[in-house]
């Protein structure tokens, strides 16, 4: 067996599941049906724990719960971790306690060094996978004891890379982890593709958005459908760092850079995680708003929304990415 099958295989059996998909966890749009259709149709999907929460209403483990009404099959749980601590550390570490105790056993962890989530759920004999954009930040997961690598590559929605999906591969195979690909992932094309270079799986997150069971507002939906790769935008005034959104009017009267002062703030390592909550919070409730309002052009999404050209359900997506693949 190859490197790469092998590397597959590894993640299969970590994740528990058919496919080497996963469902990737989106602020405000990874609602419960869209999570469980991901897990249903052979991938895993991943809840976001501020989403369920905070946008869907849940209490943590009755929104777990909710979605293993529709789903018997894995799930996963997203954890952020950039500068955990206080209040947001103890919420995080009560929620990982909670996923643990509903069986979750797949975390994928974001912006932050992961050595307490790693120890944590380890003890539980869950897994580990830790995002990142380059071969630094790999080389800190490694470190912690991370169990496999997403990449975020350029065309990711949300905080993308700087890298193409095989420089990225490139620079990460000598860590001999399962890497997936997260970024570009529109159509089974790019499936094939990503597997052929070596990924041991794919991350969507912008395909999955253009679904019958993401909860998102139909003119969210007919603006991926729409949109072409010169449409997709970094903007630095939604979290302090650029994030890929859609280019709308809105977007254009917003402007996509970060004024002088808080780009002074934004620099500065005492006030930088200060000021990128600030921009947190404002945009939390107008990305939280933009699922219902259609005024509100306030879309993320990455550059595969070019490839996408219909609104279908899970289940049909998935399968045309399985027949592709000949799996």
């Amino acid at each position: 067996m190859s490197q790469d099958r092998q590397a597959q295989q590894q993640f299969l059996s970590a994740a528990g599941i058919e496919l080497p998909i996963i469902g990737g966890p989106m602020y405000p749009c990874s609602n419960p049906e869209l999570v469980a259709a991901v897990s249903q149709a052979g991938g895993i999907g991943i809840v976001q724990p501020i989403t369920l929460t905070y946008v869907f209403g849940y209490e943590l483990r009755a929104g777990l719960r909710a979605i293993r009404a529709l789903t018997d099959k894995p799930i996963g749980m997203n954890v952020l971790i950039e500068q955990a601590q206080g209040r947001y550390r103890q919420r995080m570490e009560a929620w990982i306690e909670i996923a643990l105790e509903e069986g979750i056993r797949f975390f994928i962890t974001s912006l932050g060094k992961p050595d307490w989530v790693v120890d944590k759920v380890h003890s539980q004999g869950a897994v580990v996978y830790h995002d990142v954009t380059e071969k630094k930040w790999a080389q800190k997961g490694v470190d912690c004891g991370i169990d496999g690598l997403i990449a975020v590559n350029k065309r990711a929605g949300g905080h993308a890379g700087r890298l193409d999906a095989r420089t990225l591969l490139d620079e990460l195979r000598e860590f001999d982890l399962p890497v997936i690909c997260a970024g570009g992932i529109g159509d089974e094309r790019a499936y094939v593709e990503a597997l052929e270079h070596g990924y041991a799986g794919v991350q969507m997150g912008t395909r999955l958005i253009a679904s019958l069971e993401c909860s998102a507002s139909e003119p969210y939906k007919q603006a991926i459908i729409k949109a072409q790769e010169q449409d997709i935008v970094l903007s630095e005034r939604i979290t302090g760092v650029p994030v890929s959104v859609i280019q709308t009017d809105y977007i254009r009267r917003m402007g996509l850079r970060a004024g002088p002062v808080a780009r002074f703030l934004l620099r500065n390592n005492r006030s930088k995680h200060l000021m990128r909550l600030f921009y947190t919070l404002r945009s939390g409730k107008r990305f939280k708003n933009s699922l219902t309002d259609k005024e509100l052009e306030f879309w993320q999404a990455g550059k595969s929304a070019a490839a996408i050209n219909t609104v279908e359900s899970v289940a049909e997506i998935v399968k045309t990415f399985r027949a592709a693949a000949g799996q």
